[in-house]
């Protein structure tokens, strides 16, 4: 009897986690399109149509948090997709993590919303990794922003990844260089119930069916995305 109730409570317990873990995933797909449409929405501030047009990939970290005195450190959750080359549609998403830290006479808190537009194969490359470094593996350079901004030759063709960050607080000494983008290998457990790498969710096509949080997560990035 007391193996039965225990078995029990294992159960429960692990499909509340579960659960809840979903119901975080699914939070953060939302949170994620929102930052999009915040961004898009003004005119001065927002990324350039013509260069979402030309990324190959998309990652959203909505909240990452920044805080620290003399180290300062970065956490945060997110989320990425890729663009199929042929169709030209938003794929699944991958869930992430990054973490970091950069060492400096720095006060204070923040939480920042961040987007990544991920513009060549290499950076495709290096996404699909386990981990990659921001400006060490990877190139990563603010991107320029409103409506009319001239998207240069090196914004065309030589930006591997550009950054956009909106700011929630005060903190002196804004940098994502340094910062480690790695896989979110149990929300992505969680998520599609089994367990798969960022290549086998957005390369591979390894996800067949898509959940109702996972079509309303491409819908808005392509509806975003058409912004102008």
């Amino acid at each position: 009897m007391k193996t039965l109730s225990l078995s029990l409570l294992c159960f429960f317990l692990f499909t509340s986690t579960v659960y809840a873990d979903i119901t975080d995933q699914r939070k953060l797909l939302v949170e994620s399109i929102q930052v999009l449409e915040e961004v898009q929405s003004s005119p001065d501030h927002q990324i350039p149509a013509d260069l979402v047009a030309k990324a190959k990939a998309i990652i959203i970290f909505p909240t990452l948090l920044k805080g620290g005195f003399i180290i300062a450190v970065r956490y945060g959750t997110g989320v990425a997709s890729v663009r199929n080359s042929k169709t030209g549609e938003w794929g699944p998403p991958a869930f992430l993590k990054t973490y970091g830290g950069s060492f400096g006479f720095q006060i204070g808190a923040q939480a920042v919303d961040l987007v990544l537009l991920v513009m060549t194969q290499r950076g495709i490359e290096g996404l699909l990794k386990s981990k990659f470094t921001l400006g060490a593996d990877i190139a990563v350079t603010a991107g320029p922003v409103g409506r009319h901004a001239e998207a240069g030759t090196d914004v065309t063709f030589k930006g591997e990844i550009y950054s956009y960050s909106r700011s929630k607080g005060a903190f002196a000494g804004v940098s994502i260089k340094g910062a480690v983008i790695s896989a979110d290998v149990d929300a992505n457990w969680g998520y599609y119930n089994r367990p798969l790498s960022p290549r086998e969710i957005m390369i591979e096509g390894r996800v067949k069916e898509y959940s109702e949080s996972t079509r309303r997560f491409i819908k808005g990035i392509g509806r975003v995305a058409s912004i102008k």
